[in-house]
């Protein structure tokens, strides 16, 4: 079931300020190290960070 989507217009990034390439693509480069975790598991320890990217909002960290 597809609900209708409230578009919010502040989310909304022009493609000048990203340099789209040709091929409809463009690069991503982390700008800030937000957080660090290491996670253990039974045999090993894995460890995670979340990155900051160019051109994203820090809610969208990955």
């Amino acid at each position: 079931m597809l609900k209708k989507c409230m578009c919010d217009p502040s989310l909304i990034i022009p493609t000048e300020d990203i340099g789209i390439k040709d091929s409809l693509s463009y690069e991503e480069i982390p700008v800030q190290i937000l957080d660090r975790q290491v996670r253990k598991l039974r045999t090993k320890e894995v460890a995670s960070r979340k990155v900051l990217w160019r051109n994203q909002f820090v809610k969208e960290a990955t």
